[in-house]
């Protein structure tokens, strides 16, 4: 009764099922893969976003890597307290604030590094933002891969002198009259009235977009193999249909390619469809 899986026609469905479904398996696993190391690679940064171990000099940890993003660092140098600048749209412990940024200038003379201070509620306000300590400080802080504006809630253009959208040295190095360094560190420990910043792992190294888009990818690759093996039974199933419709008389059977051959042959006309 299934001697027409030996047919030609069979032949190649039976050939082509047979390599997409581990094909498709395949390309699902790997995507899977992917979509874990993001997560484990999530997870890693989080922990060094929480780390509060022996910060290490800043000079250890730059330039930035996805390594050394939220590591504690520690920097000496003077705060430019003519520079500083409120960050809006930040919001913290369910609550809208502004961040309060002071560029440190190191005392080795290196690039000047962007410093969030701490956190303030309420609407930007220069006046409420508390004056960085004078002369020579030691901060002590996480290390912070620089913004992109699609990742930031708040404004980020038609801003005011004296605030900033985004946080990097491509938003800085306009304001700034001096080299800065494309990472920002976030205070361990902030001055009264603000509230510390905590530290976030990097966008891109953990579950953004294009991690959901390789679990998404996964689960297309598992439903093609399943919908191959869905088509490969209901063609199967028709084709046993057929047979024993034909073998009731329900409809004509259909002659094979010999039979067709030799009644040309004999010049006897086919059997009616």
């Amino acid at each position: 009764m299934y001697r027409f899986l030996l047919t030609p026609r069979w032949w190649g469905i039976n050939l082509f099922v047979v390599l997409a479904i581990p094909v498709c398996l395949f390309a699902g696993m790997w995507q899977l893969g992917r979509f874990e190391d993001q997560v484990d690679n999530h997870r890693e940064q989080q922990r060094q976003a929480e780390a509060t171990g022996d910060p290490r000099p800043i000079a250890d940890l730059l330039p930035l890597t996805t390594e050394s993003v939220g590591e504690q660092a520690e920097v000496t140098g003077t705060y430019d307290a003519a520079h500083q600048l409120l960050v809006p749209g930040r919001r913290l412990e369910d609550r809208t604030g502004y961040y309060v940024l002071t560029p440190l200038r190191p005392s080795d003379g290196s690039p000047a590094l962007p410093v969030v201070r701490g956190w303030l509620p309420g609407t930007a306000d220069a006046d409420r933002a508390p004056a960085p300590p004078t002369g020579e400080v030691t901060v002590t802080g996480a290390l912070q891969a620089p913004e992109s504006p699609s990742t930031v809630d708040g404004p980020t253009d038609g801003l005011p002198a004296g605030q900033l959208g985004v946080i990097g040295a491509a938003a800085l190095i306009n304001i700034l009259p001096y080299g800065i360094t494309d990472a920002w560190l976030t205070v361990r420990d902030a001055e009264e009235p603000m509230l510390a910043v905590p530290a976030e792992a990097p966008t891109g190294t953990g579950l953004d977009m294009d991690a959901f888009q390789n679990l998404g990818y996964t689960a297309e690759w598992f439903v093609f193999a399943a919908f191959a093996v869905f088509m490969w039974f209901r063609l199967f199933r028709r084709e046993v249909e057929q047979q024993r419709d034909a073998e009731l008389g329900i409809i004509p059977e259909q002659p094979r390619p010999s039979q067709e051959g030799a009644l040309a042959r004999s010049g006897s006309p086919a059997p009616p469809a």
